[in-house]
């Protein structure tokens, strides 16, 4: 029945919706894009979906329109609840509303079998879910891909090569945990009201085993060190870690003189194992 749906604009008329920037929102209405957002996570038929920020649901009818068996949408804007609910009726069965707040929601128990998470994510808290995504204990998570929209310069630090201006914190967590890539830019245009950023895709597929053997919280832990002082040797930005950073750097196979931007993911987590005393 999805060609008796109203146009997404109308829907949001109907319900004197507009895009709150308390709440991070940008309602994304090209109805191209929702659909190639949506084909970009790959077959949808035998999975659930989680969506997280639908606010009046554009990419929420791509995700349905393509196939997805199942989507779980988490809604923290209590006046898009009604437009959600809605787009509900036409699909029944399909689409499950969650009012809250996704950083304080366990989305694992929401979901039962194989499950993707994608999303045009709210962009004030983006990096947070990501980092809660990527730190999924037990591991394998329980999601088999995520296919997020970012700010553009987000999503060049989650994908950042070592030795590049924007490689840091993030870039490494995500290169311990998952397979990143950057799919496609989107355009201001594409949403209301137009953000002052452009935006971009990424698809991160976990890995099967993560390059850790300690945890993430330690691997935070010295990546927070290393980063925070960056344009020092790690001999020296890592005494923040209340160790001897001499060991530490000849237990993990590494140069006292190199720079944060210089190590990479896996030497971070050659750091972090032995600074948990874990397995190298």
């Amino acid at each position: 029945m999805p060609d008796q749906l109203p146009p997404l604009r109308e829907t949001i008329a109907a319900h004197g919706l507009s895009a709150r920037k308390s709440l991070g929102q940008n309602f994304l209405l090209d109805l191209n894009l929702t659909g190639r957002i949506a084909r970009s996570a790959g077959p949808l038929q035998a999975c659930t979906v989680v969506e997280v920020g639908p606010g009046p649901g554009g990419l929420t009818r791509a995700l349905l329109n393509e196939g997805a068996r199942h989507v779980v949408a988490i809604e923290r804007d209590d006046r898009c609840i009604a437009a959600l609910e809605e787009l509900a009726r036409h699909y029944p069965g399909r689409l499950t509303i969650i009012p809250g707040d996704a950083l304080k929601l366990d989305l694992a128990a929401l979901v039962d079998g194989p499950a993707k998470i994608v999303a045009n994510l709210p962009y004030n808290i983006s990096t947070a879910l990501l980092t809660g995504w990527l730190s999924s204990d037990p591991w394998p998570p329980w999601f088999t891909s995520l296919t997020l929209m970012f700010q553009k310069e987000v999503a060049e630090r989650i994908t950042a090569p070592p030795g590049s201006k924007t490689y840091g914190r993030l870039s490494v967590l995500a290169a311990a945990t998952a397979d990143a890539a950057c799919l496609f830019d989107v355009n201001p245009s594409a949403f209301t009201p137009p953000p002052k950023v452009t935006s971009t895709v990424v698809q991160l597929v976990p890995r099967d085993q993560v390059l850790l053997g300690s945890s993430v919280a330690t691997l935070e832990k010295v990546t927070a060190a290393a980063f925070g002082q960056r344009r020092k040797m790690v001999r020296q930005s890592l005494k923040a870690l209340g160790v001897k950073p001499d060991v530490l750097l000849e237990c993990a196979g590494l140069s006292p003189t190199m720079r944060a931007e210089e190590i990479t993911p896996d030497g971070f987590c050659r750091l972090a194992n032995c600074l948990d005393g874990a397995p190298r």
